[in-house]
């Protein structure tokens, strides 16, 4: 009686989970990306600012860009949002860059930054900071424009795709980035390697995988509206990472600096990683 009364309680859950779950209708008609950015990135007090997930991605990608041997002719970034800070380092060492995102919304606000439209979010502080990392502060404005060069189309892109960029089909890249996107397209470790999977048929083998995002994250705040996260841990990240045939150059850590704002999301740390597609003689 006891197991079943606990196979009940299971099922609950895993319903109350599926329930809680955004999926992407909702982002494509609920998620605000100027509020977005104003709660999470704006210069000085955005939340991924303060906590230290930033500045610990940004040092990471500067590192594995420059040190790490990164290179190549096409980056893909999957589930862009409207964000321009993981191309910062990876604009010096790539021929082209290709946004993606799924939302309408998400893409028009990058649009926005990349066509220099009035409107757009600032991003000078995030920019100044990764040219002080590379040594020279006063080449910011020099950056920015390497950036919109650089950046030469915005996509949709779904992961739970088999072709996340359906119907279009790409030239192999030679690096894939993605910043806190799976884990919110995701609702368990299932649909998260099977979205990892999707991804990884747009690289070539041998091809480098660049990850970051937050780990135990449940949810997160945008304007008044919640969205759903599953809570990823290290342990899981890393067999995904070997299912999915890669092999793991480095997974970092860092502990979330600033605990005030856990009502507006509720992770408990950062990763990076850095992986290399095998290829398959």
């Amino acid at each position: 009686e006891k197991q079943e009364g606990h196979t009940t309680y299971l099922n609950s859950e895993k319903d109350k989970m599926e329930s809680d779950f955004t999926g992407k209708e909702s982002y494509q008609k609920d998620f605000d990306p100027k509020a977005f950015l104003d709660m999470y990135y704006a210069a000085g007090k955005g939340h991924l600012i303060t906590d230290g997930y930033l500045p610990f991605v940004l040092k990471n990608l500067l590192n594995t860009f420059t040190l790490g041997g990164v290179t190549g002719n096409l980056l893909i970034d999957i589930g862009s949002g409207p964000t321009i800070y993981q191309y910062l380092s990876a604009c010096e060492f790539f021929k082209e860059i290709i946004a993606t995102d799924y939302t309408d919304r998400s893409r028009q606000e990058l649009e926005t930054w990349l066509k220099k439209e009035p409107g757009a979010f600032d991003w000078s502080s995030t920019v100044k900071f990764v040219c002080e990392l590379e040594g020279d502060r006063e080449m910011w404005a020099e950056k920015e424009e390497k950036l919109r060069r650089t950046v030469t189309r915005v996509l949709k892109c779904d992961v739970t795709q088999k072709n996340p960029l359906e119907p279009l089909v790409l030239p192999l890249a030679d690096c894939l980035l993605t910043f806190l996107c799976l884990e919110s397209a995701c609702k368990d470790q299932d649909t998260f390697s099977c979205a990892l999977r999707n991804i990884t048929s747009l690289l070539k083998p041998g091809g480098h995988l660049v990850m970051g995002g937050v780990i135990g994250s449940n949810m997160y705040m945008v304007g008044e509206k919640q969205f759903s996260s599953f809570s990823l841990e290290k342990e899981f990240l890393e067999r995904a990472i070997s299912g999915a045939g890669y092999i793991l150059e480095q997974i970092k850590m860092q502990s979330r600096a600033d605990l005030t704002a856990m009502h507006v999301a509720d992770y408990n740390a950062a990763f990076f990683l850095h992986a290399r597609k095998m290829d398959i003689k």
